[in-house]
């Protein structure tokens, strides 16, 4: 099968993503790539079908389905599915689609496979906005939303300016650098509440605020981070095929008509304030946008015209069926971090382990 992308236009991809069948490169793809006209509408068909399925699925009246017949003629059935699962199960999907396609584009613009989207100060900050809002705000939940949404953007609004005051190196290297310095200091700040907090009331509030859960998501706090996350996804879908040329360096991107520096702060900034709005709403929810873009890549080859409607769709698949576990498999529901994380994880050893190594001589 040829390769999907120009072999002199796009060298770095053709090394990562090799097809070698004895390539030791930790990122090298040695999968079949699937037909992304086929398959791209096959994933969108599969997350609607689960997506209706989840609807179904919960521990009302008891583990178990709902019927059909149940949502016509009992209206506790009705306003249980419209009222709490169905706004769930939309940031459930907003949310993986976002944290998705946020991890792609970091991943190439920084050139490094283990980054995800809160790493410029984003996810610390909000945490610390968080944090502050429950021990000094009342804990109120439109407060938390609010401290957690403000302080991720803080975040991302200093590792900017750090990053253009800084004198050396590239602009990856500097936004990196600032972003890392911006995460230890709201690390740092968020310890200190923690030893503040009330251990009884506060401290446990901040602790499940910080594992993810989507157990109070309601319409007003979907409607409220709607647009953002939508506008965002949208430059980055519309964006999707010059990410390959702005994964290259500064020339080579210039000399194939990009304006690498604009076009690479508007992926940033289209990529940040979703994935700020949701975390303000969601708590931390870790490893979607680290391993999605990593699958998608393995299955559509590294051209992001494909890779990344297929992480998204991805994305929304995989956070849907780990928030399904979480409601659904005990009475005590499980935070959704805990097992975005733990399901990421073995999916990420589960890569790493099936990579061909050369047999010895």
């Amino acid at each position: 099968m040829p390769l999907l992308l120009n072999k002199t236009w796009f060298p770095r991809f053709r090394a990562i993503y090799s097809k070698r069948p004895f390539d030791k490169r930790p990122f090298a793809v040695n999968l079949p790539t699937l037909s992304p006209r086929q398959s791209i509408p096959l994933l969108a068909v599969l997350l609607i079908v689960l997506f209706l399925l989840s609807l179904l699925i919960g521990r009302y009246p008891a583990p178990g389905l709902i019927t059909p017949n149940q949502i016509m003629e009992d209206e506790l059935a009705q306003r249980l599915i419209f009222n709490l699962r169905l706004p769930r199960l939309l940031t459930a999907v907003l949310l993986g689609m976002t944290l998705a396609a946020a991890g792609m584009v970091f991943q190439l613009l920084f050139s490094n496979p283990l980054v995800e989207p809160g790493f410029l100060g984003v996810s610390q900050g909000a945490a610390f906005g968080a944090a502050f809002a429950i021990i000094f705000l009342g804990g109120a939940a439109l407060a938390t939303q609010v401290g957690a949404g403000l302080f991720a953007l803080a975040g991302l609004g200093i590792s900017y300016l750090l990053a253009r005051r800084l004198r050396f190196g590239g602009w990856v290297l500097r936004l990196v650098l600032a972003g890392i310095a911006v995460s230890a200091l709201f690390s740092a700040g968020l310890g200190i509440l923690k030893y503040l907090a009330d251990p009884l009331t506060q401290l446990q509030e901040i602790t499940f605020w910080l594992l993810g859960s989507l157990s109070s998501i309601t319409w007003s706090k979907l409607l409220s981070v709607l647009p953002v996350s939508v506008i965002g996804l949208t430059i980055i879908y519309l964006y999707r095929w010059r990410l390959n040329l702005l994964s290259l360096n500064e020339q080579t991107s210039f000399s194939l008509g990009v304006a690498p520096g604009r076009e690479r702060w508007l992926l940033i900034f289209a990529a940040v304030l979703p994935t700020a709005a949701l975390i303000s709403i969601s708590g931390m929810i870790g490893w979607v946008g680290l391993i999605i873009p990593h699958i998608a890549r393995r299955l559509f080859h590294a051209d992001t015209r494909y890779s990344l409607p297929a992480a998204m769709l991805l994305g929304g698949i995989f956070t849907m069926l780990c928030d399904n576990v979480a409601r659904a498999l005990f009475a005590g529901e499980i935070p959704l971090g805990i097992l975005t994380s733990l399901f990421g994880a073995v999916i990420f050893l589960l890569l790493m382990s099936f990579q061909p190594t050369r047999p010895r001589s």
